[in-house]
């Protein structure tokens, strides 16, 4: 077999992730590699750590980039967090509440469920009732932005109602940060992660992750082992913290760093009230145009997240064509339906650097000339 470079065409990306990268993200990571313990590196990484504590709204000193992608960020909250027999209430609207119930299990914790329907947000009451009938429950988690049904829940109240019944957060956040209001300290949020590739509009990879100190003390005071060892983050505090000097945990990965500082000093740039009051925005021009085309969103409109829109597929039309079709005639790439919404639901995304009037155009573009 004769394999040669590989010369990726120039997509438009406007599913659910990865997003738009902004060609100066994109070219940061061809800058020279230092070594992962480099004074100049350990700088940066300061840097990193400032922004990430500007873009989740903290001061926690814990806010960092782990080194994988946003389920790996998700793990990492839930195994340093959940101990054997730990009651972990779960409120699950979509594919992402799931895992994080499969994660409950797999860390030995046990797992008190709630489901809502697809395409609507955890309901504030029942979370409220169910704490108080169940008062050994030690974590609260949700999703604050359902990656697969475009649907927002209300993560100030929810996390103020953990507060009140002395329970920890874990918090989803990875569509959410940077396209919609997010602040970590003023709504009291234990534990959050996120993911590059959403709404900071940068390489897949990473997921930026945010411990309080409440939280931090748990993961200290611990009775057990943490299951994973790349994942403790007792382990790799060290690694992120300290004058200058770090304790080695890991091969960072340095170039993807890079990017991700890059996507950072972006959105601190705009700031992050430009950046919410873009999104919105884009989503009202993009729901203008979807709807002279008689296409409607699954999610009420108050519900909805301007980044990730869900919409139906119109009557009689060809999920899997529709898309191809989009692929190989248009370069644009847009979101099927998962879980519940496999086959009868897009995911339209304006995230980050794709959240700009000429890319709607070109969608709207695309899909009337194919559906029409």
């Amino acid at each position: 077999m004769e394999i040669s470079s590989f010369d990726p065409p120039k997509r438009l990306l406007m599913g659910p992730g990865p997003s738009e990268i902004h060609p100066k993200v994109l070219s940061s990571l061809s800058k020279p590699t230092l070594g992962h313990l480099d004074p100049l590196f350990i700088s940066m990484m300061d840097e990193v750590k400032f922004l990430l504590q500007y873009a989740f709204q903290t001061k926690n000193e814990f806010t960092i980039p782990i080194s994988a992608p946003g389920s790996a960020g998700m793990e990492a909250c839930f195994v340093n967090l959940v101990e054997q027999n730990d009651e972990v209430l779960v409120c699950s609207n979509g594919v992402f509440g799931e895992r994080m119930a499969e994660n409950v299990i797999r860390a030995g914790g046990k797992l008190i469920k709630l489901d809502f329907p697809w395409g609507t947000p955890v309901d504030p009451n029942i979370v409220f009732e169910t704490l108080k009938k169940n008062p050994n429950i030690k974590i609260l988690s949700f999703v604050h932005a359902e990656t697969s049904t475009g649907v927002s829940s209300d993560a100030e109240t929810l996390s103020k109602i953990a507060y009140d019944h002395d329970c920890l957060s874990i918090v989803d956040t990875v569509t959410s940060l940077g396209g919609i209001p997010l602040k970590v300290d003023d709504w009291k949020l234990d534990a959050v992660y996120s993911g590059s590739q959403k709404c900071l509009s940068c390489v897949p990879g990473l997921s930026p992750v945010s411990f309080s100190e409440k939280a931090v003390e748990k993961i200290k005071n611990r009775k057990s082992k943490i299951q994973s060892w790349f994942l403790d983050q007792s382990l790799v505090m060290s690694y992120w913290s300290g004058d200058k000097k770090r304790t080695y945990h890991h091969t960072a990965p340095v170039n993807s760093l890079y990017a991700l500082h890059e996507s950072l000093l972006h959105l601190y740039n705009e700031t992050l009230e430009k950046s919410w009051s873009r999104h919105q925005k884009m989503h009202l021009k993009l729901k203008d145009g979807l709807e002279e085309l008689s296409i409607k969103f699954v999610v009420e409109e108050k519900y909805r997240l301007p980044q990730l829109n869900t919409v139906w597929i119109p009557k009689d039309a060809n999920d899997a064509n529709i898309r191809k079709r989009l692929l190989e005639e248009f370069n644009l790439e847009i979101g099927g339906g998962l879980g519940e919404f496999a086959g009868k639901a897009w995911r339209i995304g304006l995230m980050g650097h794709t959240a700009y009037e000429n890319n709607i155009s070109f969608v709207l573009n695309a899909l009337r000339s194919i559906l029409q």
